[in-house]
């Protein structure tokens, strides 16, 4: 088995999130040229995106707000840099081996909790993304799904969401072995997809896979509700309906 040593970073090609707008229509670096062209495709980050993962959820059966709160503390416990090896294609095993050597064995024991009861992070469909899609698609825009996801526990998302089975078609960081922010998925997924970068945008909760995306040559766009994303992609020229 590999020995996980080191936390996950950003990679030094992506800028300081600070130059993100969130709500707003990124195009730093590479991506700058496509300013202004028409957008054909989308591409969509899942989680907080298209559905709602909270992982406190999966924890309240057994845990209190006060050690829910100090375990999702990466600088105690350690679990959104274990989450960025799951979604890197790391085993759970290791993870939580790496867990318990590093942030110690009640920290492990917690993330074995979770990931044994991941289902209950997953909170329900966030509102107004299945019909945004449904109008992307029907005004003839591509639609595709770009996550990071822990490969065994994808299929849990998978069958129990049927807005991800509208989506043209998927790239899951796990089972690629890369992951956002790092340039090489997004370049994977554009192949994969056959888009052009330039003509394309992609959509995620987190500035750094906002800036990751400018990166690959792709329009970003910060989330944070269908509201907003409508209205910016309306905006941008794309033929869908507006909000009465």
């Amino acid at each position: 088995m590999p020995e996980i040593i080191e936390s996950p970073d950003v990679p030094k090609d992506i800028v300081t999130a600070d130059l993100v707008v969130p709500n707003a229509i990124t195009a730093q670096g590479p991506a700058k040229v496509a300013s202004g062209q028409t957008i054909t495709d989308v591409v969509f980050d899942f989680g907080n995106v298209l559905v709602y993962w909270d992982p406190s959820a999966a924890l309240v059966s057994r845990y209190s707000p006060e050690t829910i709160n100090r375990f999702l503390d990466n600088s105690v416990s350690g679990f959104f840099d274990a989450n960025d090896f799951l979604d890197g294609g790391e085993s759970v095993e290791d993870v939580t081996d790496w867990m318990d050597r590093t942030h110690g064995h009640a920290d492990a024991e917690i993330f074995r909790f979770y990931v044994e009861h991941f289902e209950d992070s997953l909170t329900g469909v966030v509102p107004g993304a299945r019909m945004l899609i449904q109008d992307l698609r029907y005004s003839g825009i591509g639609v595709w799904g770009l996550s990071n996801w822990e490969r065994t526990m994808f299929p849990i998302a998978w069958d129990r969401f049927e807005i991800l089975h509208t989506l043209q078609d998927k790239v899951i960081s796990g089972n690629v072995r890369m992951r956002k922010p790092h340039k090489d998925i997004y370049d994977l997924a554009i192949r994969q997809f056959g888009i052009d970068p330039h003509a394309s945008l992609f959509v995620d909760d987190k500035s750094q896979n906002v800036l990751g995306a400018n990166s690959a040559g792709m329009r970003g766009f910060q989330f944070s509700d269908s509201y907003k994303l409508r209205n910016a992609l309306i905006a941008a020229g794309v033929d869908i309906p507006s909000v009465q």
